[in-house]
């Protein structure tokens, strides 16, 4: 029986603002198998954690993170959005991330946002911090833009990457595969037996994302995908062992 993994989208991103440090220190408190995060570049090419392309959502900025020094960044209310008691939490850079990430017993995803913005370089550079903090092994590097993974596998064709996807495409695993990708991850509302056999074909690793509701979280469990992410670690890894539990009675 595959025992899925549960990764933390964005952190514990229901519990706390995502992508900052509160709601990865509560991922690892949750006891969650991994974390999950998104990484732009600044306009000093410092790789920092955050979704959007644009800081109005999650800070109390305006304009592009491209458009920001990583000092300036720092200046930003990354919190209050989420609730008051949160309003001294930063965007966070990706080695300040790394420092604690290392010395946690986790996996890591780190999605390269290159769909909207071609980041130049910024492959390169996420992967000598992953390269200089000892995580390579234990890291997946996922992408919407397949140049992207293409290109990351040049730099070293044994990190393991994944190309994600919303999109119903025909034969999706045989076009992950053919970018060299080692997994697939894919919106929840995509999962069926047949992709869960084809991506078996292909050697591919399947991992589902946002999954958050209990009756998804079975399925994916059901259905033995190698990974879920969720914004609500504690509930999926609580299911997780019910489900276990039910099953090898």
């Amino acid at each position: 029986m595959v025992k899925t993994l549960v990764y933390a989208h964005r952190g514990a991103s229901k519990l706390a603002p995502e992508n900052t440090m509160p709601a990865f220190e509560l991922a690892r408190q949750a006891g969650a198998d991994g974390i999950e995060t998104d990484v732009q570049l600044t306009k000093d090419q410092i790789p920092v954690l955050i979704h959007d392309e644009n800081l109005r959502r999650t800070t109390n900025g305006t304009g592009f993170v491209q458009d920001y020094t990583y000092a300036e960044l720092r200046l930003l209310d990354a919190g209050s959005w989420f609730s008051p008691e949160f309003s001294d939490t930063s965007i966070i850079s990706l080695d300040e991330f790394l420092r604690w990430f290392r010395d946690q017993p986790m996996f890591l995803n780190v999605e390269l946002k290159t769909n909207v913005i071609e980041y130049k370089n910024i492959e390169r550079i996420v992967y000598d911090s992953l390269k200089r903090y000892h995580v390579l092994e234990r890291t997946i590097i996922s992408s919407f833009n397949s140049d992207s993974i293409e290109r990351m596998k040049k730099i070293n064709p044994s990190i393991e990457t994944a190309f994600l996807t919303s999109t119903k495409m025909r034969r999706l695993p045989h076009y992950a595969k053919s970018l060299q990708a080692n997994a697939l991850h894919v919106k929840h509302r995509l999962l069926d037996k047949r992709l869960v056999k084809q991506a078996a074909k292909e050697k591919l690793a399947l991992r589902i994302y946002t999954v958050n509701r209990p009756a998804l979280m079975k399925k994916c469990y059901k259905l033995g995908v190698n990974g879920i992410f969720t914004d609500v670690p504690h509930l999926a890894l609580e299911y997780r062992d019910l489900y276990h539990e039910r099953s090898v009675r």
